[in-house]
């Protein structure tokens, strides 16, 4: 076999291999920081992640929850970044976001342009995303259902202006 050739399953297992040694990574770093007096803990931990493939074929790699990495270091919030789906089909944009654990009441949604803002707090759980829409949508179209832990915003996107000037050809 040429050099060139790698088995995607390798590709996998070497991903894996470094999942986990972020996590044991993260691992040690929580433990120095609930160590320290007067130290803000937040728990419990929620980190997640998917593999999708994107238009163009290559994998792309979405995390989730309240535990980012910058600059090597964990960083912790208090708000979780909830998983979410954009799903662009004919004339509207629809977003699914999980946010379980949360009563109807305590979400807070709201449209700007080609940006959507899902705000959550519960009675131990708190959730904060912001989702760039594909397209600017009509924000008095949006609609809102909550059902099972499952949030789904439904927007009319906003039909697209002609922009330019006409060329007459002599």
């Amino acid at each position: 076999m040429s050099k060139k050739y790698r088995d995607p399953f390798d590709l996998f297992d070497e991903l894996f291999r470094e999942i986990e040694e972020e996590f044991e990574r993260f691992e040690k770093e929580f433990m120095r920081l609930g160590k320290e007096e007067g130290a803000k803990v937040y728990g419990p931990y929620v980190y997640g992640f998917r593999i999708t493939v994107g238009p163009d074929g290559k994998p792309k790699i979405e995390e989730f929850g309240n535990v980012k990495n910058f600059k090597g270091q964990p960083i912790i919030s208090e708000e979780r970044e909830p998983l979410v789906d954009v799903i662009e089909k004919n004339d509207e944009v629809r977003v699914i976001a999980e946010v379980p654990g949360v009563n109807k009441d305590q979400i807070k949604v709201r449209v700007s342009g080609n940006k959507l803002i899902i705000q959550a707090q519960g009675e131990d759980r708190k959730y904060y995303k912001e989702v760039e829409l594909p397209t600017d949508v009509d924000e008095k179209s949006a609609k809102a259902t909550y059902n099972n832990g499952v949030l789904q915003v439904v927007m009319k996107k906003k039909p697209q202006q002609e922009t330019g000037t006409e060329v007459k050809i002599e």
